[in-house]
């Protein structure tokens, strides 16, 4: 046989083109990554509300279901809302699993790798790994109640869920592990895009690094003051756990003729 036509036959010379369906999910992982993270950080400061006053949050949680806008309430709304995130933070951890250790194996190789090479950035990964693991899961449950129960957020009503339907242990490792994740996620996206560069690499990432850490420090503050005041208010309102809270503004004159009430 002629050695051209058995090189031919055997494909070689003719390298096999390599996909670009890797790049094109680790694009949508960092996208779905990157519009989680500012949503989550939008969400604190929506939640956080409560620190300024019940008519706030109040305020703040009517506006998200349409009430100024259409002149009553329209909880399904946020249904449609939290439904994206839902699906957003599902079709990310699928995305991110790819790249987990699925074996003992493959993790003793890496922690013997980040062992030797006694890397920030690379424990930094890892603990992405953990909290993302964890976060799954948690963040789910929050994620379901929000869907079916949109109608229950508010002053009083999320006050009630952390105090007297027992949320608060998860809220707060929930806080502690989002915020974990979030600010290490962001900060590695930054690194890997090249977000921010400056002319020393080095340089850039101490200061992409020490952001990180005053964002994670001000935002795990934020949301422990929060914390706080739905428990505050969740233990005062618990006799009454279940009533809906109405601003006094809104509330019926009891003095007014009864045909104006």
């Amino acid at each position: 046989m002629d050695n051209n036509a058995s090189v031919a036959s055997s494909g070689v010379g003719h390298p096999t083109r390599k996909s670009r369906w890797p790049a094109r999910l680790d694009w949508l992982q960092s996208v779905s990554g990157l519009i989680l993270a500012l949503f989550m950080w939008g969400h604190m400061f929506f939640v956080s509300s409560i620190l300024l006053g019940k008519d706030a949050m109040w305020t703040v949680a009517k506006f998200f279901e349409g009430y100024f806008v259409f002149g009553r309430s329209l909880p399904w709304v946020v249904s449609i809302v939290v439904a994206v995130i839902f699906a957003l933070v599902i079709g990310h951890a699928l995305l991110a699993v790819r790249k987990f250790p699925i074996n003992y194996g493959q993790y003793r190789s890496f922690r013997d790798h980040a062992a030797s090479m006694k890397h920030s950035d690379t424990n930094l990964w890892w603990w992405q790994v953990v909290t993302g693991f964890a976060l799954f899961f948690m963040a789910s449950i929050h994620l379901y109640t929000m869907l079916t129960r949109p109608d229950r957020i508010g002053p009083f009503e999320s006050a009630d869920r952390v105090w007297s339907d027992h949320f608060w242990p998860l809220y707060l490792v929930l806080l502690f592990v989002v915020e974990l994740h979030g600010g290490i996620g962001l900060y590695r996206l930054a690194v890997k895009w090249g977000w921010i560069a400056g002319s020393d690499p080095n340089a850039t990432r101490a200061r992409l690094k020490t952001l990180k850490w005053a964002l994670t420090a001000f935002f795990l503050v934020l949301g422990l003051a929060t914390l706080a005041a739905y428990i505050k208010i969740g233990r005062e309102h618990a006799p009454q756990a279940g009533e809906r809270y109405t601003p006094a503004w809104a509330q019926p004159d009891p003095h007014a003729p009864a045909a104006l009430k």
